[in-house]
């Protein structure tokens, strides 16, 4: 299971409203980066037989079933510091981050 802060379903439902279109976010993992691997964020406007959902403040988050197992028990939050905002992940899998913060190792 992946969970959402309340504020990350705020923005999710308000950035979906905006587009006018969506079933709700998909996340997921690809490689990339010094340490492996990176998180990917975007609208789902379809939703595949190998898909698992869950539902988070009335937000459905998407994941295929290859990338559940590095994103289980992960939050997703949207976080506001400084002039900066942007969904940010508490993720237990994680053993190892790249110095920059923008990839990780499970």
């Amino acid at each position: 299971m992946i969970t959402l802060t309340e504020t990350a379903a705020e923005h999710v439902k308000a950035a979906i409203d905006k587009r006018g279109k969506g079933l709700g976010l998909r996340v997921g993992v690809k490689g990339a980066g010094c340490s492996g691997l990176q998180y990917t964020i975007e609208y789902c406007d379809k939703i595949s037989d190998d898909d698992v959902v869950f539902t988070n403040y009335d937000v459905k988050v998407v994941i295929d079933a290859i990338a559940l197992p590095m994103l289980e028990g992960a939050k997703l939050d949207y976080v506001k510091q400084g002039l900066g905002e942007g969904f940010e992940f508490s993720n237990p899998n994680v053993v190892g981050e790249c110095g920059c913060g923008h990839s990780f190792s499970v």
